[in-house]
């Protein structure tokens, strides 16, 4: 054979065998002249798929005649409880399995009785196992010849004195292959501890594989099934018998290091030597019976046997990677992702899933994914549905990977919408070519009339897949970027237009389609113009050379050219659709307004403006209402001349009304009880909000009339109370921006915004103080009132801060809240901070209250100490308090403060000490008024937690520079546990011993004297549960400092990111893929030379894995006659 295994060296001396792995001299012979077949060696090329012409056809023109089942007896006493003397092991395996386990122990003690006669016993079990009745006689086993025994099996086959245990219909046989395996998998395990290292059990190796190259199939199946499964249970035992020489070897080590001689150190080395001889043994059986049956049987025509081998050897290099996991063995897994029949392929493909889900596995599996990769992505259209479901699969773990190049990804619908650029370009021209242009080749030269037909079909097909995502426009627009690049009709502007407008009668749009083909042209005049409608994975800004800007240029001429004459019919006809009118509001921002002039369109222009203003008024949805802000304000700042007045006096008409009629719904609501007043109200102040957002409007009057009208709507509309606030915040920003940007600065004006400042404030603070007064139907509009009260206030006091506005003219207008005021903040804070966002209103609007979440609320508390609003002293402790409290987003906001709050070299020991001591006080506060363990417990796990956090910020160099903090953190620290000892020791085992381990050795000595000169003079023995904590925190300064390990420097060095330029990837070009004569040692030396990459950051995570649609296009195929018809 070329598949040489690697000699035994450490084996104990055993008798020779002729085993069939090893030879093929006179008893092969012998067997080919009685089978008409020998057994093929196991060579193998070493690096490519044997053919499939080589499989072992000669076995079917073996004649198995398949004879009337005979009927078998079954003894009384396999079904009883107490096994008997005179059943049979192949009964107990037929009929009843559960007795396995006591017939496995009685074969043992028969095997310390007779080794001979157990053997013989087990041996006619194999053989009555395969349906032959062969007897051997226990005196003769040592003289028996295996071939001449399988020679005699092989004839009784041929005379059909076999029976088919597998396929037999009879109820005693339907789990008989699951008992077979139970019963090999019990006598391995009962043998691990004695006649598993015997000459015998090799023997029956030696019977198992030569039955499994004979002719009969039902022999090569029950021989592949038994020693398929031995393999299995013998990694078991290796697996048990590693962890013990692993433990023997840490046992041997630390012996060592107290005395290197003596009966304990000549004891562990015995059985260590013991346990690796053992283990030796083993992997020499494994190898074995892999290369005597499994290169064989892998590629039998028996397909049932291929999926056994297969599918075994997938667990074998999963539970015992140190032997399996090499090229050696891993070749044949990308041999079979070949295989004709598809559950062989599928066997191989969940094997390698399993596989690449261990992240450990990935690196030895490196020049695997290279030798076949590109089958792997192949099989994803496969011609069976399962195998291809699979691959998709296993080709989502290579890219979890990063194991696949993105540009030899085929054709993979299902990837249509995934992140990487690359596949969804690609997968786009593939939805393209085969989806929509289908017959139509774009090579060819058309007519105009011929062009605009093909356009108007080919839309019609993307409309029939936009279908599949109308209800998200996010995944809409996936699809749209992926094809636009290849779909030439999604820039035919006039043919969008005509079908929009219904000119064609021949086509008739469906409201849905309607409403994705506006969707698309919006989309598709975003791209066109350079603007991404996708979210990038890098966020970079998008740089253009000059041959793309004069394109962009182009294509904005075109897209203005075909849209000024439409465009106002299409406002027209889709105006009360909110769901139609904003993205088409918005097109209009990306068209070049000077060529209304140039095209003398003025009177277009101007009706679009109008419609946009009466679009403006009528709508309340927040996307429409942004849009027509956007669209106004752009043609008013890029338009030219009388265009340009035009569009300035229209914004001027829309605020003027807008202030109207809000004066008279704020009079007719004070004065009225009707509802529909509240609602005309609530859309007047949505509008001006908008409004508010991108520019000033002018409310001076309406400010001082909202400000007295708001405590009377206290107990009106949330949603009104909210948009008054907004809406009054807003003009206070504004009118202090128009202040510090003026020249010259009145008392007036000061005076005035003092007021309006002091009017917010009052009604943000009486909610502060008042929260019970916050009432109203559906909880999560009662939290959206109060995140936007404590984010409201935030803002203002940031605004009006002192360091704004020290040694300047604008002192008077300096603000900071009251001690009070700031924990009544807090206070809410803490509250909105503890509502899950799971536990809210599903049945509310949601279209402002997403803007207003726990994340909200940290960054509006944050802001206060990072930009010094209010004083550190109280907040920032508070804040950094609950680092670990509310999941990552909100831990991530902190770790930015406390960034902050170090690059400023603030008094950062003094807030880390105070934090970490809110933590313990919540703890305690837990402990002291709940029942509940577990709440107490994971109240001092997070303030574990939060010192752990903390105290890790202090790494590397940053350790020596902040010893002076940590120092006195400690410090402080001990003396706030000892001040109520022993009650509030727990800091100490809690927190305090997190920053103790980052000083150095001499510090923890004099801190160690420190605490015990505190007991001198105290009986901690009175309360010994109290006292606990202190113990555990003297043991572990005086461990740390025995140690004298400075920190754990080599630790922490290990996993400091390198910075700088990556590593040069090593050269493996020259390297064989899988050649056989490498010996294992051989690999792993190559394998450990090899340097480890430097960890790559993981990207954030699109928004567009949040939607589970991959499988949407799945069905995805378009008639090739079929347009929208009427």
């Amino acid at each position: 054979m070329e598949e040489d295994t690697p000699v035994r060296s450490e084996a104990p001396p055993r008798r020779s065998k002729r085993a069939r792995v090893q030879t093929t001299g006179a008893a092969s012979n012998r067997s080919t002249k009685n089978t008409g077949r020998g057994r093929k060696e196991s060579a193998d090329p070493p690096d490519q798929s044997p053919n499939q012409d080589e499989r072992e056809d000669s076995f079917e023109d073996f004649e198995e005649p398949r004879p009337k089942a005979k009927r078998v007896k079954t003894t009384e006493g396999a079904s009883a409880a107490v096994l008997k003397d005179d059943i049979s092991f192949i009964e107990v395996i037929r009929s009843n399995s559960k007795l396995i386990p006591q017939v496995v122990k009685l074969w043992l003690g028969q095997y310390e009785t007779n080794k001979k006669s157990a053997m013989a016993e087990l041996l006619m079990t194999l053989f009555e196992a395969c349906g032959a009745k062969y007897q051997i006689r226990g005196e003769f086993i040592d003289e028996t010849d295996v071939d001449d025994v399988v020679v005699a099996l092989v004839n009784m086959a041929k005379r059909g004195d076999v029976e088919d245990y597998q396929t037999s219909k009879k109820k005693d046989f339907k789990n008989f292959k699951d008992s077979l395996t139970t019963f090999w998998d019990n006598l391995v395990s009962e043998c691990q501890n004695g006649p598993l290292f015997d000459e015998v059990f090799d023997k029956c190796i030696d019977y198992i594989i030569a039955l499994s190259c004979t002719p009969p199939r039902i022999y090569r199946q029950i021989a592949s099934l038994t020693g398929l499964q031995i393999v299995t249970s013998l990694i078991d035992v290796a697996r048990v018998l590693g962890e013990q020489r692993e433990t023997t070897q840490r046992q041997l080590n630390a012996e060592m290091k107290k005395r290197t001689e003596g009966p304990r150190v000549e004891s562990l080395n015995k059985r260590l030597s013991a346990t690796h001889e053992q283990i030796t043994v083993i992997e020499e059986m494994m190898r074995k019976i892999f290369t005597g049956l499994f290169v064989h049987r892998y590629r039998d025509i028996d397909p049932d046997v291929r999926m056994s081998c297969i599918q075994s050897l997938g667990i074998w290099v999963l539970s015992y990677p140190s032997l399996f996991l090499q090229d050696l063995y891993l070749k044949y897994l990308g041999w079979t992702l070949n295989d004709k029949n598809a559950g062989v392929r599928k066997a191989s493909i969940f094997a390698l899933q399993s596989l690449y889900e261990v992240d450990d596995n990935v690196p030895s599996l490196g020049l695997f994914t290279e030798r076949f990769s590109a089958r792997m992505i192949e099989l994803a259209d496969d011609v069976d549905i399962s195998v291809s479901v699979c691959a998709i699969g296993l080709i989502k773990q290579l890219l979890r990977h990063q194991l696949l190049n993105e540009d030899d990804l085929g054709s993979l619908y299902d990837l249509l919408i995934d992140d990487p650029p690359e596949i969804r370009r690609a997968i786009g021209s593939l939805v393209y070519e085969h989806l929509i242009a289908q017959n139509f080749n774009s090579s060819q030269s058309h007519t105009r009339g011929e062009e605009t037909a093909s356009s108007e079909v080919h839309l019609g097909r993307m409309l029939q897949i936009l279908r599949e995502f109308s209800t998200d426009q996010i995944l809409s627009n996936y699809v749209i970027d992926d094809v636009w690049e290849y779909m030439n009709a999604m820039k035919d502007w006039k043919c969008i237009i005509s079908m929009l407008l219904d000119e064609n009668p021949l086509i008739e749009l469906t409201d849905e389609d309607a409403t994705n083909l506006i969707r698309l042209l919006c989309a598709s005049v975003k791209k066109a113009v350079g603007e991404r409608i996708v979210p990038a994975t890098d966020n970079r800004k998008q740089y253009y050379n000059k041959a793309q800007k004069e394109l962009i240029d182009t294509d904005r001429r075109n897209i203005t050219i075909a849209m000024m004459k439409r465009y106002p019919q299409l406002l027209s006809k889709y105006m009360a659709d909110k769901a139609k009118i904003a993205p088409l509001v918005e097109i209009i921002t990306h068209m070049n307004l000077e060529l209304y002039s140039l095209k003398r369109q003025e009177q277009n222009f101007k009706s679009a403006v109008q419609m946009i203003k009466e679009a403006f008024l009528k709508h309340a949805d927040k996307d429409a209402l942004r849009s027509c802000v956007k669209a106004i304000h752009f043609c008013s700042n890029e338009s030219r001349g009388d265009l340009r007045d035009f569009a300035q006096n229209k914004l001027k008409e829309l605020e003027d009304e807008l202030t109207t009629k809000l004066k008279s719904a704020i009079r007719e609501t004070v004065e009225g009880d009707d509802e529909s007043d509240e609602y005309t109200l609530l859309l007047c102040l949505k509008r001006l909000y908008e409004l508010q957002l991108s520019r000033p409007v002018s409310i001076e009057s309406l400010y001082e009339e909202m400000s007295k009208s708001l405590p009377t709507f206290r107990n009106v509309n949330i949603e009104v109370v909210i948009f008054l606030l907004l809406n009054m915040y807003l003009h206070v920003a504004w009118s202090l921006h128009s202040i510090i940007n003026s020249d010259a600065v009145s008392e007036e004006s000061l005076f005035s915004l003092s007021s309006k400042r002091t009017a917010l404030l009052q009604q943000l603070e009486y909610f502060l103080q008042n929260p019970s007064e916050i009432q109203g139907e559906g909880r999560r509009l009662i939290n959206h009132l109060a995140c936007r009260v404590c984010i409201l206030l935030s803002e203002m006091w940031c605004l009006f801060r002192k360091s704004n506005f020290a040694s300047t003219k604008l002192e008077i207008l300096e603000y900071s809240p009251d001690q009070s005021i700031l924990r009544q903040f807090w206070g809410l804070c803490e509250q909105q901070l503890k509502i899950s966002d799971e536990a809210e209103d599903d049945d509310v609007n949601a279209e402002y209250i997403e803007e207003t979440n726990r994340d909200a609320v940290m960054i509006a508390a944050a802001k206060l100490v990072a930009t010094d609003a209010v004083p550190k002293g109280y907040l920032g402790p508070e804040i950094i308090s609950h680092f670990v409290m509310h999941g990552s987003s909100v831990a991530e906001i902190i770790k930015n403060l406390v960034a902050v709050l170090k690059k400023k070299e603030d008094d950062i020991s003094n807030i880390f000490k105070e934090a970490v001591i809110r933590a313990h006080q919540r703890y305690m506060k837990v402990y002291s008024e709940s029942n509940d363990e577990s709440l107490a417990g994971k109240s001092f796990q997070e303030c574990k937690d939060l010192a752990a956090r903390l105290s890790g910020t202090f790494v590397g160099i940053a350790r020596k520079k902040y010893r002076p903090d940590i120092l006195k953190i400690v410090k402080e620290g001990i003396e706030y546990a000892f001040t109520d000892a022993p009650k509030r020791l727990s800091f100490l085992e809690g927190a305090l011993i997190q920053f103790v381990m980052k000083l150095p050795a001499s510090d923890i000595l004099d801190i160690l004297r420190d605490v015990q000169g505190r007991t001198e003079f105290v009986n901690t023995e009175v309360d010994p549960s109290g006292w606990r904590p202190y113990h555990t925190f003297v043991n572990s300064l005086q461990e740390k400092y025995a140690k004298n390990d400075d920190l754990q420097d080599e630790k922490e060095g290990a996993t400091v990111r390198r910075r700088g330029r990556p590593r040069k990837k090593r050269d493996l070009s020259g390297k064989k893929l899988f050649d056989d004569q490498i010996s294992s040692e051989e690999e792993e030396e190559n394998a450990s030379d090899q340097e480890e990459e430097e960890e790559e950051e993981e990207e954030e995570m699109p928004l567009i894995h949040s939607i589970k649609s991959a499988a949407k296009l799945r069905n995805l195929r378009v008639s090739r006659d079929s347009v929208p018809a009427s």
